[in-house]
């Protein structure tokens, strides 16, 4: 079977990349056909997500063993084929390109071709530039100062310093003088 993915970005609104690629390939041979169609060097630690239809992740498929402790199922890139967890269009996944910057690219299998075979990924359809796989982040800080290096925020901005612990409540929050509220209609 042959698989089509769509892919797009938040970022870039005319990006768009429809990949082809054999239900019987692995997981890496998908991440790197996304380098090859986006221009993006092979240095950074990605990782796929099956998603529930909210895109909710579900399932990681990370590039290297990160020897988790967890009871879950690890998957990895090169072992994993892709026909394992994806079986069926309208399917959504993330492919996570830049993982300090936590941005994605979100995914969806728009068609399934069956009695059909690839020996490898083609991209079909190219749009749009690519956004920049990772970002700059002096030029990013530059550009927003961190917060108390310049006026725009007082003192009081976090509240005030006077704290008093009797205005602490050790059994609850009600301090006395306000009324009891029996349900959400008491609050209109």
């Amino acid at each position: 079977m042959v698989y089509k993915f769509r892919f797009l970005s938040d970022e870039v609104e005319d990006f768009r990349r429809d990949i082809e690629i054999d239900s019987d390939a692995t997981f890496f041979e998908l991440h790197k056909a996304i380098l090859e169609s986006t221009g993006y060097p092979d240095d950074q630690m990605t990782s796929f997500f099956i998603c529930n239809d909210q895109w909710i992740k579900e399932i990681e498929i990370t590039r290297e063993d990160m020897g988790g402790m967890s009871e879950e199922e690890n998957y990895i890139m090169e072992e994993t084929r892709i026909g394992d967890l994806v079986e069926e269009e309208k399917q959504k996944l993330m492919y996570l390109f830049d993982p300090l910057g936590d941005r994605v690219f979100y995914i969806e299998l728009s068609k399934i071709e069956y009695h059909k075979n690839l020996d490898e990924a083609v991209c079909t359809r190219s749009v749009g530039d690519a956004p920049p796989q990772t970002l700059d982040f002096e030029e990013l800080m530059s550009k927003n100062p961190v917060v108390g290096s310049d006026d725009e925020f007082s003192e009081d901005f976090y509240g005030s310093d006077d704290y008093n612990d009797d205005d602490i409540d050790p059994d609850g929050f009600d301090m006395g003088g306000a009324s009891e509220i029996s349900s959400i209609d008491d609050l209109y």
